[in-house]
């Protein structure tokens, strides 16, 4: 593939993007709590979270390590981060949660899987065949230190955020409750706002469009899912705290 072939796919992946921010305002995308069975046949949530987030880090790997340049200590750092995040959404995350007869639509699936394995290409290609000009002197880079401050700061405010969730409910309950806790005193997705600040984080630390990319289609896909379950929230609670926002503490 040539450099300008791939980089129009790049700028076509980051188009697709913007239009997928736009439309998540008008259609809610129906898993978790804003599940539909009019979105066609259902599968086990825990099994549907496994099976479309683990292309990621498959596809991302293949691609890394097949490249046409050597992975080296920088690179190597990338692609662990990259796993490492991956391996908590695709294998930790769903054995935790407790309910195990939630349903999503194969149809949320089956876009998830086509997402993740062009995002994991995009990414992986990049790495794989330019990772070469990241040197050793990239690690003491401001790009670098403060991305990665970002990166696990980010992953910080997800697992904890996540772990308040998972915990709301004692074995055998079912229902919604109120999270507290955490970032919840500021925003009602602290674990969407993790994710998305993790995100921008790499796309830092690597400074390079593809990872760019990714960031955008993250803050595309959950910051509209965000406000969509703030809604929820208030609806759902008459009590729901009203100083909340939805993602972006103080502002959104």
């Amino acid at each position: 593939m040539t450099d300008s072939i791939f980089y129009t796919l790049v700028y076509g992946w980051i188009a697709l993007a913007c239009i997928t921010f736009f439309s998540l305002f008008f259609v809610t995308a129906p898993f978790g709590r804003h599940t539909s069975k009019e979105w066609g046949p259902m599968i086990n949530a825990r099994l549907g979270w496994f099976i479309m987030e683990i292309p990621s880090p498959l596809v991302f790997t293949y691609f890394f390590f097949s490249g046409s340049t050597a992975p080296n200590s920088v690179t190597l750092i990338f692609w662990a981060l990259w796993v490492l995040h991956y391996f908590n959404r695709s294998v930790i995350y769903p054995l935790r949660q407790r309910d195990h007869s939630k349903k999503m639509p194969i149809m949320i699936m089956g876009s998830a899987i086509s997402f993740n394995i062009m995002n994991g290409f995009i990414n992986g290609y990049f790495l794989g065949n330019y990772g070469d000009s990241y040197t050793t002197a990239w690690l003491s880079s401001p790009y670098f230190v403060i991305g990665a401050s970002l990166f696990f700061i980010g992953m910080f405010i997800n697992v904890q955020s996540d772990n308040i969730l998972l915990n709301l409910r004692k074995p055998g309950e079912t229902g919604y409750k109120i999270p507290k806790g955490g970032l919840f005193g500021y925003v009602s997705c602290p674990n969407l706002l993790g994710e998305i600040i993790e995100w921008f984080g790499f796309a830092l630390m690597l400074s390079a469009l593809p990872a760019l990319s990714f960031a955008l289609w993250t803050f595309a896909n959950l910051s509209p899912r965000a406000i969509a379950h703030h809604e929820w929230y208030h609806q759902k609670f008459d009590t729901y705290p009203k100083k909340r926002k939805a993602v972006l503490p103080f502002l959104w």
